[in-house]
């Protein structure tokens, strides 16, 4: 689900249904970050982490420990981009080599309606209104769903290119629908705050895709090397 959202050059890996969780090896540099972690929380980070290193393998780059940095975004092996998630009854990874891409964000949600006490928290005004429009034109899709996906996404993408937090007020983020009955489509992230430098420009828009499928709501953005100017 999440490969068919990115570029060619992306590798995926996903795992869904009852094998998403399970107890995978792990290393010792990431056995010691889940010394205190309860059990469902260690299933996770091992599950992605497995699917991590599928991805590796098929990029030809050794499977090696991924550990976190202190914002908790994972550290990825030197000549390689990547991101991670996970979700109830599924997780994935997506890996590039860094002369593919400058950065790429992926989220997965369940596919069901936000809390209405989150839709209130992390949305602007222009997008609760596109959202209703949306909403009004395609009834059936939990567009707030795709919507918070998208805002997680786009801040994989933005953090290893800037280093910074990037608050959901920040980016105001469109999300519209392919022709055709099936859910998936694009989105559009117009950053509201400066945006980072990528090939030598900055760039203040990102770009990417979104499908909602056997459950699961799955986002993706890619950033290339010669990204939208501002």
């Amino acid at each position: 689900m999440i490969e068919e959202l990115l570029p060619d050059s992306v590798v995926a890996v996903e795992l869904h249904g009852d094998d998403a969780i399970q107890d995978a090896p792990l290393y010792p540099e990431e056995e010691a970050l889940m010394a205190r972690a309860v059990a469902k929380r260690r299933r996770e980070f091992s599950s992605v982490r497995a699917c991590a290193r599928q991805a590796m393998e098929k990029l030809g780059v050794p499977p090696q420990p991924i550990v976190t940095g202190e914002s908790g975004a994972p550290r990825w092996p030197d000549g390689l981009v990547g991101s991670m998630t996970h979700s109830e009854g599924y997780c994935a990874a997506a890996l590039v080599r860094a002369a593919d891409l400058a950065s790429l964000g992926i989220d997965a949600e369940p596919d069901e309606p936000l809390p209405q006490d989150v839709v209130s928290y992390v949305f602007l005004p222009t997008e609760n209104e596109r959202l209703r429009r949306l909403a009004e034109e395609r009834p059936g899709i939990h567009w707030d769903r795709i919507l918070f996906s998208a805002k997680e996404s786009v801040y994989k993408a933005w953090f290893p290119l800037t280093g910074r937090w990037l608050d959901f007020a920040e980016a105001d983020i469109e999300v519209f629908a392919d022709p055709g009955e099936r859910p998936h489509g694009g989105l559009r992230a117009e950053l509201l705050v400066p945006g980072p430098w990528v090939g030598g420009h900055r760039v203040q828009r990102f770009e990417g895709r979104w499908s909602a499928q056997r459950g699961v709501v799955t986002t993706a953005v890619a950033v290339p090397h010669s990204g939208p100017r501002s």
